[in-house]
């Protein structure tokens, strides 16, 4: 089970970790709707590395990037979900609109985002010019949750159903 905490202290575990010798790996996202395309991908990037950093949209991050409806999920239960997933060591917040200054901070030794980001992943420049890896994994086709909230609205709509 992973951990939730702050940037501050995140700072200071990537410290220790370096110090080890552990590959740590980041990735991030809004994770709004957890599905199994997120677990899966998750899995890949904890094998990449010793430690996976999952850093989470706040919520109102979540709102500029996605819409006024969106997140569906507080980002604290976001968090408690996420961090109950056997590959996430430890989830952290983010308010801006890419985690690139959190990054700077922690210059993981992986990067890791979903292929549909490959055209431009927050973080690249800095983790690539401090020796890093990158990576833009292939998703699991099917699943998006954007997807599924049109799929889960438009059944609402087809059976009369109001949201």
């Amino acid at each position: 089970m992973g951990t939730i905490c702050e940037r501050r202290e995140l700072v200071e575990l990537r410290r220790r970790w370096k110090q080890e010798g552990k590959t740590v790996v980041f990735t991030n996202g809004c994770y709004d709707v957890l599905h199994p395309g997120h677990i899966r991908l998750l899995e890949r990037a904890k094998a990449l590395g010793d430690v996976l950093i999952l850093a989470l949209n706040t919520d109102a991050s979540v709102r500029r990037l996605k819409g006024p409806k969106r997140p569906l999920i507080h980002e604290a239960e976001r968090a408690a979900l996420v961090a109950e997933l056997e590959a996430v060591d430890v989830v952290t917040f983010f308010d801006e609109d890419t985690p690139t200054e959190l990054i700077s901070e922690l210059l993981p030794d992986v990067l890791v985002k979903g292929a549909d980001w490959a055209h431009f992943i927050a973080g690249r420049e800095q983790v690539e010019a401090a020796g890093g890896r990158v990576y833009a994994l292939p998703l699991e086709p099917g699943y998006s949750t954007t997807g599924i909230v049109e799929t889960i609205l438009a059944r609402g709509v087809d059976r009369g159903v109001s949201s």
